[in-house]
């Protein structure tokens, strides 16, 4: 797969995926469409339970749209709203490493991810700043933002372009740990790995059921929860969970 501006790397069941386009890991239609290539792959790849998805460089996580791509505007803004929104509700954990500032689009991918972890950085800024341009968010910041933190806190951070450091961050849920920047992807590693340890049919259905809930109301909601439950109790990992509690160890699932 010849990628230009994304990296992947797959360790155990474990797949990294780093914007690369300096100097700001800003979104042209390449670095799009090299996206959708690996996410592709890392969704169809049984071997992968979690995903990392971070920026190269220690300053940048990303800053969004890539404003020198401006004529390729008309494809590169749907396929954000794409892509975002499958990444949104990928089968597999995804977690975002932000090791830099996340502005505009950049925030809004980290949003869409199921973790965020930050490093706490003084230049480590999260904002939604596109009304500085005269613009709104487009890729999804208005609304899933106020789901994270609350409408008012929202409006505040939107409507007067609010960047927030990763104390703040922390404080008001808009990412789940912080980190000092030389330990972020030590323990962005350590979390992955005791996700991927998690029996990976049943995490796919609660990511399912979590979805279809956000999406379409609790009815929906909870009609999938109600076949995810059907699905993984004919599951060999069902069996092995069992058998483990009444053995009194560790279980160890296949996803199968």
């Amino acid at each position: 797969m010849q990628l230009e501006n994304i990296n992947l790397e797959k360790k155990g069941h474990v797949a990294v995926i780093t914007i690369n386009h300096p100097p700001a890991n800003a979104w042209n239609l390449a670095t799009m469409l090299d996206f959708e290539n690996v996410i592709d792959d890392v969704e169809g790849d049984k071997e992968i339970r979690v995903v990392v998805l971070t920026g190269a460089g220690e300053k940048c996580f990303s800053a969004g749209f890539d404003v020198s791509d401006a004529a390729n505007r008309h494809k590169t803004s749907p396929k954000g709203r794409e892509l975002w929104r499958r990444i949104d509700r990928f089968p597999k954990p995804v977690i975002a490493a932000i090791n830099g500032f996340a502005l505009g689009g950049g925030l809004e991918l980290a949003m869409c991810c199921h973790f965020r972890l930050m490093a706490d950085a003084p230049k480590a800024m999260l904002g939604l700043t596109e009304l500085n341009l005269g613009i709104i968010p487009g890729w999804g910041g208005t609304q899933r933002l106020p789901r994270i933190i609350g409408k008012a806190r929202a409006l505040d951070m939107i409507l007067f372009s609010k960047k927030i450091n990763a104390k703040e961050a922390l404080e008001i849920g808009l990412v789940n740990q912080i980190s000092p920047p030389e330990k972020l992807m030590e323990d962005v590693f350590d979390f992955a790995e005791k996700l991927s340890q998690r029996p990976p049919i049943a995490v796919s259905c609660v990511l399912k059921a979590i979805s279809a809930g956000a999406y379409k109301g609790i009815d929906e909601g909870l009609e999938i929860e109600t076949e995810g439950s059907a699905i993984v109790s004919q599951s060999k990992d069902c069996m092995e969970g069992f058998t483990a509690f009444l053995e009194k160890r560790d279980p160890v699932f296949s996803g199968e």
